[in-house]
């Protein structure tokens, strides 16, 4: 049973991309504006899924915020590590009685694209996986799209979300 797709992600965007409060003013910023990420799991016969995002800095910042306070309850260990283009972070956390161990590197592109590549391993299965490997490429598209809010997320299939329903602001 393959994990589903919106807390997957989550968790992996989360250690993919949220560095400390401390890191948080020298992790790399992408550039504004609108971003289409491909995200695919390994083992996984669904096709990649492929969303966008109206990207702005005050998004990104909700969004190390949100990942840190998914962090600080859940793991009991996070390392993270930025060395030029190239951010690793990993993580031992529990996922409601299954320890999660994780690992992700992702490389970026100067500003405009990025590739995260995330290994986990659970211990008992969690949602029927022992192992799962996720890969999320992402890359700037130019502009948002005219009356597009910034945080306004287009999932699989057409449906438009705001991100900042989830992180608990409203821009």
């Amino acid at each position: 049973m393959p994990m589903p797709v919106l807390p997957a992600l989550a968790l992996v965007l989360a250690l993919a991309v949220s560095p400390s409060a401390a890191d948080a003013q020298n992790f790399p910023k992408l550039k504004s504006g609108l971003w289409e990420t491909i995200t695919s799991s390994r083992g996984n016969d669904k096709a990649p899924h492929k969303s966008t995002l109206c990207l702005d800095d005050s998004v990104q910042q909700e969004m190390y915020r949100m990942s840190i306070g998914m962090l600080a309850g859940m793991c009991s260990k996070y390392d993270l590590k930025t060395s030029g283009n190239q951010v690793t972070s990993e993580a031992v956390c529990d996922l409601g009685g299954s320890k999660m161990r994780s690992k992700a590197v992702m490389k970026l592109t100067g500003n405009a694209a990025y590739r995260t590549e995330a290994h986990a391993s659970f211990d008992p299965p969690f949602l029927g996986n022992k192992e799962s490997t996720t890969v999320i490429e992402g890359r700037h598209l130019g502009p948002c799209k005219p009356g597009q809010q910034p945080g306004e997320l287009t999932l699989p299939g057409g449906k438009t979300v705001n991100i900042r329903q989830f992180v608990g602001t409203k821009g």
